[in-house]
């Protein structure tokens, strides 16, 4: 997790989350100097979205075995099914059977729209996390897209890194929610931070408010925000002393750090015929501790993304007509909500360990796809005895991405939050939009096209000596897909989905086993 430390600055680098653009040109000090300027994105990707890996530029990978590797020199070249590279001055080789995913890097060059003191810029580099294929079948080709939300991208003193992916899952007004993203790359520049918001997917983007969220706390303690937009500081973390998937795998190599290292199923059935995952979390606990937090870094899984849009297209060519008959209907969108949290799919109960009866404690909101953010889950752990506390989580298939596990056990430290009004928000055409996203009203500043984006300025207050900063976006608003699926609406398949249990995970791992048999040579 990324810090601002005062006296001297203190600046740890995180893993940039980025997809596919271009390198931009940005104004920095005024509207006559334009410098070069990158924007840089990583996402994780299944290999299908990368159809012929042997003409990237692969920066590292993450092997079967939870070993993250970094290649020295970009280029590395894959033939015949082997992935070739230098690592630390020496030859590296691997089989692609043998790598979970790799990491791809690709850039270009475009030029962008100076505005005023600063540049509204288009483009984006991207570095793509994907799952690797058999070595010896053809990449198929790319996936449906998943259906995400705006990309948020945090200028750290010399390129954009993608940085959040606010209110994923809101697909129409009635859904519109807020939510709260630590920014791990952003950094004060001349007493500035600056955001750049972009649309990159096939949706109507409607942003309502951006806001910076600053809190300056005593070094090492860790600030998290719950799904509530509550900020908590907790001066001790308890990390993973073990995990293990359904059949007995260890997952901890990957579930232990925030990390490259993301543990994700793929929408198949496992080898017992399940399409649920179960992951075992044990901590240490301390005697008589009656609350903790589970520190989730979590997200959407990509095919689980890309259902929400599949789903509602069940509706055929009454889905806008569906989704608008959500706005200003609670009851609608509190049974969507209780329909997600029973099936799991987009928000997961959380299970505890009490004397060998799991009873549901919390559950796991949404988010992402491509950017996993930390989340403060309370738990009440009092009837929890012994010095273990055991979490069990059960994901159905393809619809979960987990990074990392951590616990915190009390309430946690309050914290003094200041929030950080937006100076100036231009769009890359110039117009001005900073009263559309000042306040929580009915202006919005919408995106359309995939062309559309606004660079966000906000003053950057004195950080006191001795201490470290975190900065949290707060931002709400919704989406809207753009669709065009004509066809007859299959109510009977969705009233199933929304009625029988299984029936939503059921649909996803037929849809993935069809999406496999067309993209087969």
């Amino acid at each position: 997790m990324a810090k601002i430390l005062a006296q001297p600055v203190k600046v740890m680098s995180g893993n940039s989350k980025s997809r596919h653009g271009a390198a931009i040109l940005v104004a920095l000090a005024s509207a006559c100097l334009i410098a070069g300027c990158m924007v840089n994105k990583t996402i994780r990707l299944s290999v299908a979205n990368v159809p012929s890996p042997e003409n990237e530029r692969i920066v590292g990978l993450t092997t079967q075995r939870g070993e993250d590797v970094t290649f020295d020199h970009r280029g590395t070249a894959v033939n015949q099914g082997i992935v070739n590279g230098i690592v630390q001055g020496k030859p590296y080789d691997i089989a692609l059977s043998d790598v979970q995913r790799l990491w791809v890097e690709r850039r270009g060059v475009s030029t962008a729209r100076t505005i005023g003191l600063v540049a509204a810029v288009g483009g984006a580099a991207i570095i793509a996390a994907v799952a690797v294929h058999e070595a010896n079948k053809p990449p198929p080709p790319p996936p449906p897209p998943a259906q995400s939300c705006p990309f948020v991208y945090s200028w750290d003193g010399s390129q954009y890194v993608f940085d959040a992916e606010p209110y994923g899952g809101a697909i129409t007004r009635g859904l519109e929610r807020d939510d709260y993203s630590e920014l791990t790359h952003l950094r004060a520049r001349g007493g500035q931070y600056r955001l750049l918001l972009t649309n990159e997917v096939d949706e109507t983007q409607n942003t309502n408010l951006l806001e910076l969220w600053t809190v300056d706390h005593a070094p090492g303690t860790r600030i998290v925000a719950d799904e509530n937009g509550v900020l908590h500081g907790f001066p001790q973390v308890q990390e993973l002393s073990s995990a293990t998937d359904r059949y007995g795998n260890d997952l901890l190599p990957w579930l232990r750090a925030t990390d490259r290292k993301i543990w994700e199923p793929s929408a198949i059935a496992g080898p017992d015929g399940s399409l649920r995952q179960e992951v075992i979390l044990t901590f240490p606990k301390p005697e008589g501790v009656t609350q903790a937090n589970l520190l989730a870094n979590a997200a959407t899984g990509l095919w689980g993304s890309y259902m929400i849009k599949r789903m509602a297209e069940l509706h055929g060519r009454d889905t806008a007509k569906w989704l608008a008959s959500l706005d200003g209907n609670p009851a609608g969108v509190e049974s969507i909500h209780a329909w997600g949290e029973r099936e799991g799919t987009y928000r997961l109960p959380i299970e505890v360990d009490e004397s060998g009866v799991w009873q549901t404690r919390g559950a796991l909101p949404n988010g992402g796809p491509y950017v996993a953010q930390d989340r403060a889950i309370a738990l009440d752990v009092t009837h929890v005895t012994g010095q273990l506390l055991r979490i069990r989580l059960r994901p159905p298939v393809g619809f979960w991405a987990f990074n990392s596990f951590a616990v915190a056990y009390g309430k946690g430290d309050a914290v003094t939050v200041n929030r950080v009004a937006a100076t100036s928000a231009r769009t890359a055409r110039g117009k001005d939009v900073l009263a559309d996203l000042a306040s929580i009203d009915d202006r919005y500043y919408s995106m359309p096209d995939n062309d559309d984006r606004a660079e966000i300025v906000f003053p950057a207050l004195p950080l006191k000596p001795r201490m470290e900063r975190t900065v949290f976006l707060h931002s709400r608003g919704w989406y809207q897909l753009h669709l065009r699926d004509q066809s007859e609406p299959d109510l009977v398949t969705f009233n199933r989905i929304l009625t029988v249990p299984g029936a939503a995970v059921g649909f996803a791992v037929d849809g993935f086993a069809e999406y496999r048999r067309t993209a087969a040579p």
